[in-house]
């Protein structure tokens, strides 16, 4: 009798455990297809996964492929930029004071569409041209965009190539907006499209005179790559910030308080470091997620 109570006992305690595991709440989490948004996602599901979460990561998406699966429930949480949403996402042509007054605005509009904008990162990681270092040191003159335009323009014999990845060239806070704002000396016949890692390839082997480039990327110092001022401030404020959808939020109301000291954890030289063990030291970025979060220690309640 005694062992046939055991072995009922030690039953119940199994379905218990797998009750409780089934029990776990599922968070979607999407990733744009770029080094960061592929650290981010990692970074994010290990520690959520540390705090009794299941987690299922989807990586490798363009920019309006994820948020129409965010905005139609097929994914949960996003890491988001606010210039992103704010351009592309809202259609808002308004140029905003601050990089607060973006936080701001984004966060009214997406809470519109049942999206929520949770405590933002220290980060910033907006777009910007760049000269290899080849060409930094053959045009110490050139600092801005619009001194790059005006080389482009006196020298426009010389097929100076501008290598920008292909999303960015067909986004609306890309190519269009900058040729217009600086009447940027750009065409079919100089303009190489590409991946975004390759950008920065052509770049180091001087394959191109200027190239697009993300400001928090492992690969500026690397390559030393030279950073051009804009000088007319086309590119908005890039503040990355996790965003969950507000059933998910309403239903697991601890991801607030969980990802606030995980993303205040981010700042620029935060994330070219990151990004330089994934792009540079060719490390995995399971791996470096890892070593993150242990450097980094969060506990349960989502403190440092």
């Amino acid at each position: 009798m005694n062992k046939k109570i055991a072995l009922l006992l030690g039953a119940a305690l199994l379905f218990a455990g797998f009750a409780q595991a089934a029990e776990k709440p599922l968070i979607r989490i999407g990733a744009r297809v770029f080094t960061e948004q592929t650290v981010l996602a990692e970074i994010t599901a290990q520690y959520l996964r540390a705090n009794g979460f299941d987690v299922r990561v989807t990586s490798g998406l363009g920019s309006n492929i994820a948020r129409q699966a965010q905005e139609t429930g097929q994914l949960d949480l996003m890491w988001e930029y606010t210039g992103v949403s704010l351009v592309s996402y809202n259609h808002v042509d308004q140029r905003m004071p601050s990089a607060a007054a973006t936080y701001a605005k984004v966060k009214e509009l997406d809470a519109q569409k049942g999206l929520i904008w949770l405590t933002p990162s220290k980060f910033s990681n907006t777009y910007a041209l760049g000269l290899p270092r080849q060409v930094a040191e053959a045009y110490p003159q050139v600092n801005s965009i619009s001194d790059l335009n005006q080389v482009l323009r006196n020298e426009r014999d010389s097929h100076h190539l501008v290598a920008l990845d292909t999303e960015f060239a067909n986004r609306p806070d890309g190519l269009v907006g900058l040729k217009a704002m600086y009447d940027l000396q750009v065409n079919r016949a100089n303009i190489r499209q590409m991946d975004a890692g390759l950008v920065y390839t052509a770049m180091h082997n001087n394959q191109v005179f200027a190239g697009l480039v993300y400001t928090t990327d492992g690969r500026l110092n690397a390559f030393k790559l030279k950073l051009l001022e804009d000088d007319k401030h086309y590119f908005p404020d890039y503040t990355a910030a996790p965003v969950v959808r507000k059933a998910v939020l309403d239903a697991n109301p601890q991801l607030a308080s969980l990802l606030k000291p995980l993303a205040e954890q981010l700042d620029d030289e935060t994330m070219r470091q990151l990004n330089a063990k994934v792009d540079v030291e060719h490390q995995n970025p399971t791996a470096v997620a890892a070593a993150f979060l242990r450097e980094q220690p969060l506990n349960s309640e989502g403190q440092p």
